[in-house]
């Protein structure tokens, strides 16, 4: 079905009649090009609109916050559960976006070319070809190991003990040679001089709780992929007026990438059967990358539409590369400009000429477009033409607080979950963490005590023995809490259970059914949590605490703290003698000793 979407209407020789594009010739990309204030963003809101209310798939990247806002007043209430308004300035409920997670091997490259080349692009002034080496490595080396995220930059080049592990499961060798043979070999102040600046920049993006809460996150929460085969739409609110320039272009050319590889993924499905997506970006120039320009040239197989929007040329092009703007101009099928300054008319003459010239270009009013329109796969004739009027979002716009409440149930996280997961992940130890084992510790003595009775009341033998370990097939159901619970039982051959580690979120299997209660950690994992509660744990002694019932010396353990240098040189000594008392000594009278002995040696002679 070849729809045609309506954007504006000729107006030669007084004909006012609306005209569009159709949906083959949006395979071949959409560019927009004008002054500030002349009527571009109205002009691909209504278009974004028309998808949306026509149940097609739709991304919208929007660095100033008004394009996604007016959007999601336009949601008809059909498409309300098809919507994820993502917004970062919604600190409370951030919304977990890692584009690491889950990559395959063959586009392991594309994303970490994607985000060295969004860092580059912030800090082209100050990048040098080592810095852009260790970082690449370090990103490629963090794609092999699950459960990655862009934390992990950072701490592979500072935790040795994390690097380890990482390098472990690097399978490239060209990258594990990097880390095995080369970073080992750097001594401490080179190690400082090439670790200092990736600190520096990557760090400035994780500093900032509003990104960290984001990225840090292991596990996506929603899928591209599924997004564009079921043809769902994702409005992205980057307002850098509100989580700043360079987090914007973060964040907008991380999921620009993560979209581009969801949409080579498609090659599993033959193209007929490929539904359209439509990728809305304004002010594109902010995440125009060179990575952005193979997008231009491999996205229209897989049904991968590009409408974008910027203000003048010039922002396509660095001190060394012209890549970005050559890509337009050789890709676009659709040519549409505004009003532009003279610089860019002199260069857009050469596609509207001998029709429109350089005078024609500069002296257009506002809403008012020379447009060279793909018709049929062929680019037509230059024309003018006006675009329409904002459309009426009356009816719909009391559906903006519907899609911002069903997003955050169902895609957004509580903010101090997150926060409390990236503690945990980065090793630290909260008062947090020790109330929550402490609770658990009491959950499992109340569970033993349940089990014991239950095995006393029960006739068969082979319950009532509890120190011999039960067959794999035998489980003994309580009540905890008011639910039926199934307690793993002991065995040579046991029934293993599927969960997910309570740290990094990786997939493992335990000898107990998981209900949430008490956490579960892979090897690794346990390991770091078994060192933090060694630290946490203060000495004790002496036969009293023999004495005492295995809950109070539970609860010791749990009451423990680390304490500060400065803290503990205000503690009053600790005595660390039994406070027992001692058995009184029994006098000796020496009188009497040396009576006996002499009457022995008397005896004697």
């Amino acid at each position: 079905m070849n729809e045609i979407t309506t954007f504006a209407k000729t107006n030669f020789r007084g004909q006012d009649r609306v005209f569009g594009i159709k949906a083959d010739d949006r395979r071949r990309h959409f560019y927009v090009v004008g002054k500030t204030g002349t009527g571009k963003t109205t002009m691909i809101q209504n278009m974004a609109i028309q998808d949306i209310h026509s149940g097609r798939g739709v991304a919208i990247v929007d660095p100033h916050g008004e394009f996604a806002e007016t959007v999601i007043k336009s949601i008809p209430s059909n498409r309300i559960n098809d919507i994820i308004y993502f917004n970062p300035a919604d600190q409370e409920y951030p919304i977990a976006f890692n584009v690491m997670e889950k990559v395959d091997t063959e586009y392991r490259h594309l994303i970490a070319s994607g985000l060295v080349g969004v860092f580059k692009k912030i800090w082209a002034d100050s990048w040098g070809p080592r810095l852009e080496y260790i970082l690449r490595n370090a990103i490629l080396a963090l794609l092999e190991y699950p459960g990655s995220t862009l934390l992990g930059v950072t701490r592979i080049l500072v935790d040795k003990n994390y690097r380890e592990r990482v390098v472990e499961k690097i399978s490239d060798p060209v990258v594990r040679s990097f880390w095995v043979d080369e970073f080992t070999k750097w001594n401490d102040r080179v190690l400082q001089e090439v670790i200092s600046p990736i600190q520096n920049k990557v760090g400035q993006f994780l500093s900032s709780a509003l990104i960290r809460n984001i990225v840090g996150q292991t596990k996506s929460a929603f899928n591209i992929r599924e997004l564009m085969d079921q043809g769902k739409v994702i409005v992205m609110n980057l307002s850098k007026g509100r989580i700043g320039e360079d987090n914007s272009a973060l964040l907008g050319a991380m999921m620009i990438t993560k979209i581009q590889l969801a949409a080579m993924a498609r090659v599993d499905v033959p193209e007929e059967e490929r539904k359209d997506f439509y990728l809305y970006v304004d002010e594109f120039q902010n995440f125009a990358t060179d990575s952005f320009a193979n997008i231009l040239s491999e996205a229209r197989k897989y049904h991968l539409n590009l409408i974008i929007a910027h203000q003048y040329i010039g922002q396509l092009v660095t001190d060394t590369s012209t890549r970005v703007r050559d890509a337009v101009f050789g890709n676009v099928g659709t040519l549409c400009v505004f009003r532009v300054g003279a610089e860019d008319a002199e260069f857009l003459e050469k596609e509207f000429e001998p029709v429109f010239v350089i005078q024609d270009l500069v002296n257009l009013p506002n809403r008012h477009i020379y447009i060279k329109l793909m018709i049929d796969g062929l680019t037509g004739s230059a024309f003018s033409a006006t675009t329409l009027l904002p459309f009426d979002l009356s009816e719909t716009s009391e559906n903006e607080e519907k899609v911002i409440r069903i997003t955050r149930e169902r895609y957004g996280t509580s903010r101090e979950i997150v926060e409390d997961k990236i503690a945990r992940w980065s090793g630290m130890v909260t008062e947090k963490d020790l109330a929550s084992q402490k609770n658990i510790i009491r959950e499992l003595r109340t569970i033993d005590k349940q089990r014991t009775s239950i095995s006393k009341s029960v006739k068969n033998p082979v319950a009532r023995r509890e120190s011999k370990p039960a067959r794999a097939e035998e489980v003994i159901r309580i009540k905890s809490s008011g639910e039926n619970q199934e307690v793993a039982v002991a065995g040579g051959d046991r029934k293993m259970f599927a969960a997910k580690c309570h740290n990094c979120e990786i997939d493992i299997e335990v000898p107990f059914k998981p209900d949430g209660s008490r956490p579960t950690f892979c090897k690794e994992c346990l390991k770091d949590y078994q060192r933090q509660q060694a630290r946490v744990q203060q000495p004790q002694g002496g036969r009293n605490e023999n004495r005492q019932s295995a809950s109070r010396r539970e609860e010791r353990m749990l009451d423990s703290r680390t304490v500060t240098l400065r803290e503990a040189a205000k503690m009053p000594p600790r005595q660390f003698k039994s406070e027992r008392s001692e058995r009184p000594r029994k006098k000796v009278n020496l009188a009497e000793v040396r009576s006996l002995i002499k009457e022995s040696l008397d005896a004697r002679k």
